[in-house]
Parts: structure tokens; C-alpha cells; sequence
């Protein structure tokens, strides 16, 4: 497919075997892209319509992807570590 691949795995210090959230993206020149994540549902997570919204940043894309999410108490924080590890792929994708 082209474009710049990045995959990124979100860990916790004390097991380095699971992810807690994982992102991988293809970016093309243009800004368009697909993106995937995993660690919040039973298998990666990719939503077409949220990889429209490539172009205006991770904030859309990841509003996208989870629109409809019922976290638990124990997993909300994901929500807000997906747009975060989101946002750094993407920066990262800028100067690749």
C-alpha cells in the first residue's frame, strides 16, 4: 500500500507481554491513511468513516473510532490513551 507504516504498543511497566492499547497507521503523502487499533475490543478496531478524518488530526480520527465505546471503570482511561498514542504516530508519520 505505500506510505509510512507505524505500529505502536502501549505497555504496562509490569507486563510487557499485553498491550494496553496498540496503533497502527499508514499515512500516505497527502495526509490520507488507514488506521487500526488494538487492545480495546476482541480483535483491532478499524472504522473507514474515522480514517476520513485523517487529514484534521488524531482528535476526529479518534472520536471516530470509539464513538459509541462503554468503557468500564476499570478501562475509560484507553479512551484518552488511544487519542494520545494516536496523536504521536501521527506526528511521527510528519517527519518520517
Amino acid at each position: 500500500i505505500g506510505g509510512t507504516q507505524i505500529y505502536r504498543k502501549v505497555r504496562d511497566r509490569a507486563s510487557y507481554a499485553f498491550a494496553l492499547v496498540s496503533i497502527g497507521v499508514i499515512v500516505q503523502r497527502d495526509g490520507q491513511g488507514r488506521v487500526a487499533v488494538g487492545g480495546i475490543a476482541h480483535k483491532p478496531w478499524r472504522v473507514e468513516a474515522a480514517e476520513a478524518e485523517m487529514r484534521r488530526g488524531a482528535k476526529p480520527v479518534a472520536e471516530g473510532l470509539l464513538a459509541g465505546a462503554k468503557p468500564t471503570a476499570d478501562n475509560a482511561f484507553k479512551l484518552t490513551l488511544v487519542e494520545r498514542t494516536l496523536s504521536a504516530v501521527l506526528e511521527q508519520a510528519k517527519g518520517a
